[in-house]
């Protein structure tokens, strides 16, 4: 005798199981299962699952494919066996209110209700999204929030006059958008519509520039040092105060700490006088001297004031460049999607032979000395930086950064507003752009740095030389502290000799 099993699991609030015996007569047993929605082979052992949807409104019923993966019959130890001069059929069943939960190897092909009329499943409606008209948009990451808008307000507007539906993904580093809708006509009208907003974004001051062509200055650690000594002295900060270990005598001079006092010298001017008679001690007031100090002004509330009076200046820590991304700058780019940052890492491969001409295959080192304003002047500066000097009085340099910038400008790389900017090396110290608390601040836009540039105005900091030229990605760092180099183009550093 062989034993048919198969196993319908219903998920309910409560669970039983359920032993159904099947008479022996085929016809019987086939009924059986045709009122359940499918057909049985007597001759095939069929493993499988069914699942029971069941709804508060309406009961539903997921008919399978069932497939056979087993032709022939076994038996389980400690299975119950009913056995009525017939076949046996065990049904498990459990059974739940809420949602179905179904573990089979088959894919649901219908979904029909009790009363037999089928319902759409989700090859249906997969087929059904299928069928509407799509477009991929390669955008870039930076323009999405200029498609979506403020609020939303753009993309809105676009769904709604085209009737379409944009997708715009969920990663910050993903390039494309979907548009669909039902007919290709409006989806090519929204995708124009699209493209128009991105031509006149990248045109716009609203993008900011994502990538520059750097100078890496920050690869001196001597350099580094004297920038974070320049700021901490500009904004009052010291490592060691020494005023901590002093004070103030009578004439005001400040004398050493008790550690460092004479102690041959008596410390307390007071007498004492012992009688055998009582053990009593006897002090003479006349002679103790009377000795007055000086309020000692407290630590933080002199920062406080030092900070309050640079605030008013315009001056504060997020103004100043961080000394571990300090560089010459020689192009800003805006490269706003992938591509567009592949094709410039290519550029700077390619141009390669050429900068190394312009150097005449030589290395080339600079002296940074003084101070200068970009705009405007020190009592309302903008961006201060130290001017760039050739050692040698040679042009080299600036030669290979022209042959760079051409070269951009060619692939077509340089925005057409850019075409024009001139070439000045520089190192950027302090920027006002770069300032965080903005809000309420009048002088947002500017600082006043007259005191800076009268105690650092003529100083000298230091000759370096300089070693690779950067495709340096802005607001994102390496490990070093550096910005993110995407490519790199190596200067000669030693002599070549013929």
């Amino acid at each position: 005798m062989i034993a048919y099993r198969s196993f319908l699991s219903v998920d309910l609030a409560w669970k039983f199981t359920k032993i159904h015996v099947v008479p022996k007569r085929t016809q019987h047993f086939q009924r059986c299962f045709s009122s359940c929605g499918f057909n049985y082979n007597s001759r095939t052992h069929i493993e499988g699952g069914l699942r029971v949807n069941m709804d508060r409104k309406k009961q539903k019923m997921v008919a399978n494919t069932w497939i056979p993966v087993s032709t022939q019959s076994r038996s389980t130890e400690g299975d119950e066996k009913h056995d009525f001069g017939g076949q046996v059929q065990e049904i498990k069943c459990t059974v739940s209110s809420y949602e179905s939960t179904v573990q089979k190897a088959v894919q649901v092909s219908e979904v029909i209700d009790l009363e037999g009329r089928a319902t759409p499943s989700a090859d249906d409606e997969s087929l059904s999204a299928a069928q509407k008209h799509s477009v991929t948009v390669k955008a870039g990451a930076s323009l999405m929030r200029f498609i979506r808008g403020k609020g939303g307000s753009t993309q809105r507007t676009i769904e709604e006059e085209m009737k379409v539906k944009l997708i715009l993904p969920f990663s910050q580093n993903e390039d494309c958008l979907i548009i669909e809708g039902s007919s290709a006509e409006s989806v090519a009208r929204a995708s124009d519509r699209v493209q128009t907003v991105i031509d006149e974004t990248v045109k716009s001051r609203n993008l900011d520039y994502s990538h520059f062509v750097s100078l890496p200055l920050a690869i001196h650690p001597e350099l580094v040092n004297k920038l974070i000594n320049f700021q901490n002295s500009v904004l009052g900060i010291t490592v060691v105060n020494e005023d901590e270990n002093l004070e103030c005598d009578s004439s005001g001079k400040t004398s050493d700490s008790e550690g460092e006092q004479n102690l041959s010298e008596p410390q307390i001017a007071v007498e004492l006088k012992t009688e055998d008679s009582n053990d009593r001690v006897k002090m003479d007031k006349t002679n103790i001297p009377l000795v007055s100090y000086l309020p000692k002004v407290s630590k933080s509330s002199t920062s406080e004031s030092k900070a309050s009076k640079l605030l008013d200046l315009g001056i504060e820590k997020s103004i100043f460049i961080k000394p571990k991304t300090f560089h010459l700058t020689v192009l800003m780019l805006k490269l706003w999607n992938k591509d567009r940052i592949e094709a410039a890492a290519e550029v700077l491969r390619i141009v390669s032979p050429k900068v190394i001409d312009a150097l005449e295959n030589r290395p080339v080192s600079i002296r940074l000395k003084g101070l200068e304003c970009m705009k405007g002047s020190p009592a309302k500066a903008r961006v201060v930086y130290a001017p760039v000097e050739v050692i040698g009085g040679e042009d080299r340099l600036l030669r290979a950064c022209q042959v760079i910038t051409n070269a951009f400008i060619e692939a077509g790389l340089v925005l057409e507003n850019d075409l024009n900017q001139k070439l000045k090396l520089h190192a950027t110290i302090m920027n006002a752009r770069h300032r965080k608390s903005k809000k309420g601040s009048k002088k947002a836009d500017s600082f006043d740095a007259r005191k800076i540039f009268g105690q650092y105005g003529s100083e000298d900091w230091g000759e370096y030389l300089i070693c690779e030229a950067h495709l340096s990605q802005r607001f994102v760092f390496d490990d070093d502290g550096y910005y993110h180099c995407c490519a790199s183009l190596p200067f000669p550093e030693e002599m070549q000799l013929d």
